[in-house]
């Protein structure tokens, strides 16, 4: 297998993508080689990499091969596994800790700041390519019930809603507001909706996110984003919300998630970048409320998701609106960065 090569895609910044020919990995110890079966795109990718390349840090690209969302079935295992074997499906978190710091033990290796840490995708090979080299511990276990696409967004955006729903600790005491109907808000209202939540409101500027909402049935009601939304809502709702997510970073949308929010409200921030501005007596303390940032989720609560999606029944292939081929991988791109669509997923067999 480490005789052959094998077709994968890297993002040199300018909104493009180059495939290119690369040597099929072999795995070390703990170490196994996947077969790629679906692997999505992330805003993420889209706002430090593919536009150009902004990140710092450990949002650093380093020329790798693209994707940070990867899923695919076990092929060729390296010695010292003491948990998978080959045939297994699996999914990629896509953080690689060092293992032993703090966070890592948690399983929130995306905290991890040691300078072994590496992200799949950023700044070690990611799921964009026929076959993907995997760290064991970094692989969680897809039930026979999810398809790869499902595993793919659980690997990244369906594992940072859940955590933000888990932490303000949602309910079906809860009518609960979704800022920026993106993938990400996309996914918290299916989840919310599964968790048990009593009213879904979903606000964006995008028609044609909007309309993917009311198409999927994800909310009872979806608004466009306008200055004086804040004050209709809370009155539409008997004071406000239990619960808000902003998954936008934005200014206006992060302050329509505050004033919305009812007395004892609690409210996840998980839309990076961007700033916030607001008055912290009458906006927050007066109120009583509660802000949670969330970012990425642990292995344990990763698992965990995975369990609960098959109780409930969940696909979050449902929110995939446009699917490609790994040589149309520029299209799939293009088409994630218009962000006029759900999410889009670059497959590797037909029947995906």
């Amino acid at each position: 297998m480490n005789n052959r090569t094998m077709t994968g895609a890297i993002l040199p910044g300018n909104s493009t993508v180059e495939l290119k020919q690369f040597d099929v990995p072999k795995p070390g110890h703990g170490q196994v080689l996947l077969k790629m079966k679906a692997s999505t795109i992330c805003g993420s990718d889209i706002r430090a990499i593919y536009r150009e390349h902004l990140g710092k840090g450990p949002e650093a690209y380093q020329g790798v091969i693209a994707g940070h969302e990867p899923c695919g079935q076990i092929i060729e295992v390296g010695p010292g596994l003491k948990r998978f074997s080959e045939g297994d499906r699996v999914i990629v978190y896509h953080i690689s800790g060092c293992g032993v710091c703090y966070d890592c033990r948690r399983g929130y290796m995306i905290s991890c700041t040691s300078e072994h840490r590496q992200a799949y995708g950023w700044q070690r090979d990611g799921g964009m390519a026929e076959y993907l080299l995997a760290d064991e511990k970094d692989l969680v276990p897809l039930p026979a019930e999810l398809s790869y696409v499902d595993g793919a967004q659980v690997a990244c955006g369906f594992g940072t809603c859940y955590e933000a729903l888990v932490k303000i600790g949602l309910s079906g005491n809860d009518r609960v507001l979704v800022i920026g109907l993106g993938p990400v808000g996309m996914a918290t209202l299916m989840l919310a909706r599964a968790m048990g939540a009593r009213e879904l409101v979903g606000v964006d500027v995008v028609p044609e996110r909007i309309e993917v909402v009311e198409r999927l049935g994800l909310a009872d009601r979806v608004h466009a984003f306008d200055e004086n939304l804040a004050a209709r809502l809370a009155g539409g709702t008997g004071g406000g919300f239990e619960a808000a997510v902003d998954c936008s970073g934005n200014d206006g949308a992060r302050q329509l998630a505050i004033r919305a929010t009812a007395p004892y409200g609690r409210i996840a921030f998980v839309g990076e970048g961007g700033e916030v501005t607001f008055q912290p007596s009458p906006d927050i303390i007066h109120g009583q409320k509660t802000i949670y940032g969330s970012w990425v989720t642990s292995t344990w609560l990763m698992e965990e998701l995975v369990e609960r999606l098959v109780s409930w029944g969940v696909h979050p292939h449902d929110l995939v609106t446009d699917r490609f081929a790994l040589t149309d991988a520029q299209a799939a791109y293009a088409k994630m960065a218009a962000g006029r669509c759900g999410k889009v997923a670059v497959v590797f067999d037909e029947e995906l």
